[in-house]
């Protein structure tokens, strides 16, 4: 069977695992329903990614980086804190600064426009990729799809990059445990009076979390999560209505603010698949687990798997294996699963943990970030993993290439 990995999903981990197996030195067919046209649209809605220190790196080993650094806002600091709409954040709060890291700055902002054209005008650009419109029909067997357009095709290897509804994981068998929480995450970019200085902000409502990412220029990105049923109210709000009812929530501290891009919703919730392969079959970001985005780390999780998934097949190649073997997958997975469940975890405890008003636990979480905030070894050790510094990386998370 030809050494070709079949990638299905042509969101950002599917491209991203693309480029990372080419210069591994794989071939890929990556199969998506969008066109490559669709991918590249130039207009700004308002997403944007929270990078990690990390993801950076490996963005610049696979040679992505230098065209993207200029559009990216680099991450000088962090605010989190506790607080009410219209009352202002606690005064126990957390400061992450990106002095007290070696590294630099501890992630950056990109926005998802900038991103997603990158990625697939690398796509475009490398003769070991072949891009396939169309979705999957069936798997008639181990390594072989076929698509709606009618074509077969087969593989050493699946790779499901399709998403929390992946249709991948599904054909194969793979139970997912999933639950709601009753909240939904608002995300709209705003241009505002006073610059930023490259600080994200984090304040905890009783009903979710505000973030505000910073972005290029006077400008930012808020995800805003609320209980479902008042984010569909507020999103379908008059421009002047939606600023007016964010405002205090939001604060003064960058002036006068207003909408710079459309606004969209959607829903949150925890996902994580029983397992990450099976079969001549992978999962990697979405498709294998969902987290709620009060770290933003969900890119950064997706982007670990394709690290640590293109060098496992990488070396499995130059070893003489079969990559699509379930002992080849099975170093996949095992490298993976428990960085992803702890992570899980983590942000499911935070959200419950922070999403109430409940006056012991608000005395309980101000407290905490109180002392976190006094103890510099333990706000050190706290703000290399928000970096993705910390624990076995692969090489492209070292900056190495493959």
């Amino acid at each position: 069977m030809e050494q070709r990995v079949l990638i299905v999903g042509g969101g950002l981990n599917g491209p991203c695992l693309a480029i990372a197996l080419a210069q591994a030195g794989l071939h890929s067919t990556l199969i998506d329903a969008q066109t490559s046209d669709t991918h590249q649209d130039p207009g700004f809605d308002g997403r944007c990614y929270a990078l990690a220190h990390s993801t950076m790196r490996m963005l610049k080993a696979l040679g992505l980086w230098a065209s993207l650094e200029d559009m990216a806002q680099p991450i000088l600091g962090i605010k989190a804190s506790d607080g009410r709409a219209g009352e202002g954040p606690s005064p126990l709060f957390l400061h992450f600064d990106h002095a007290d890291l070696e590294e630099g700055p501890m992630g950056f902002i990109v926005e998802d426009r900038h991103l997603r054209a990158r990625l697939w005008r690398d796509v475009a650009e490398r003769p070991e990729i072949t891009y396939l419109p169309g979705t999957i029909v069936t798997g008639q067997a181990p390594g072989r799809v076929e698509l709606s357009t009618g074509t077969t095709l087969e593989g050493a290897l699946i790779v499901g990059a399709d998403g929390r509804g992946s249709q991948t994981a599904r054909r194969a068998g793979i139970k997912r445990m999933a639950w709601g929480y009753g909240q939904t995450a608002l995300v709209a970019a705003l241009a505002h009076e006073k610059p930023h200085n490259g600080i994200a902000h984090q304040f905890f409502m009783p009903a979710g979390p505000l973030a505000i990412l910073p972005l290029t220029g006077n400008r930012c990105s808020i995800v805003w999560s609320e209980r479902s049923e008042e984010a569909e109210r507020i999103l379908n709000l008059p421009e002047s209505e939606f600023i007016d009812h964010l405002k205090p929530r939001f604060g003064s501290f960058l002036g006068e603010i207003s909408a710079a891009g459309r606004r969209y919703c959607y829903p949150l919730g925890l996902s994580l698949t029983d397992r990450f392969v099976a079969e001549r079959l992978a999962l990697v970001g979405d498709a294998a687990h969902g987290v709620h985005p009060i770290a933003g780390q969900g890119l950064n999780l997706g982007f670990r798997d394709v690290a640590a998934l293109a060098q496992t097949l990488g070396e499995a190649q130059r070893r003489g294996e079969d990559i699509g073997t379930s002992a080849v997958l099975r170093r996949y997975q095992s490298w993976r699963r428990f960085d992803t469940a702890a992570l899980a975890v983590a942000t499911d405890s935070f959200n419950r943990l922070f999403s109430n008003d409940n006056s012991i636990l608000r005395f309980a979480r101000d407290a905490g970030m109180g002392l976190v905030n006094a103890i510099p070894p333990v706000k050190r050790a706290f703000m290399r993993q928000a970096a993705g510094l910390n624990g076995p990386l692969p090489r492209l998370l070292r900056g190495e290439p493959l």
